[in-house]
């Protein structure tokens, strides 16, 4: 049987993710005032937020992309990192700062960024949009954090379920339905 899958509550609109994205910018170009800076984004979900981040961000900015999943087609993470596409940069030496969507379980990061630190970067550091603490698995805080939402499934601004809302200016709950 298809489950039918729509948006229900509004959880952020559009005006405050706007202002959060600029809040956010402002802080990053305080940090790195004066530093060159690779922005790398975790697809799919974080493109919107990426373009909209690096739109702010004063400098020598440059991006790039990741591709690591730890969700299939589900609602939950798997809790395996796999990595669809890999940086195709040299990072020693450079400042990077990944930028992510969402930071749920903790398991995609705390397993890639050992990974990216044995390319030796300055420094390495995290933004994501959302976080969702309530689903820590793994002890970790990005360092810059937009919003923390509760433990609901949430598409659109980037996010998707079973690829569908990425395209949503907003962010909103998903209700699936049998």
């Amino acid at each position: 049987m298809t489950k039918t899958m729509r948006v229900g509550e509004i959880l952020l609109t559009e005006e405050q993710i706007k202002s959060k994205v600029a809040e956010l910018a402002e802080q990053i170009n305080r940090d790195y005032a004066g530093k060159d800076l690779i922005v790398v984004g975790i697809l799919k979900g974080c493109f919107v937020f990426v373009s909209d981040l690096v739109r702010h961000l004063d400098g020598d900015v440059q991006v790039h992309f990741m591709q690591v999943s730890s969700y299939g087609s589900g609602t939950e993470s798997t809790g395996q990192l796999q990595i669809k596409k890999d940086l195709s940069v040299d990072i020693a030496g450079k400042h990077v700062l990944i930028a992510e969507d969402i930071v749920d379980s903790g398991n995609t990061l705390v397993k890639l960024l050992p990974m990216l630190e044995e390319r030796k970067p300055a420094s390495i550091q995290v933004c994501a949009l959302l976080s969702k603490p309530s689903r820590r698995q793994v002890e970790y805080d990005p360092d810059y954090i937009g919003f923390e939402i509760p433990d609901k499934f949430i598409v659109g601004y980037g996010l998707d379920c079973d690829e569908r809302f990425r395209q949503l200016p907003y962010i909103g709950v998903v209700e699936i339905e049998d």
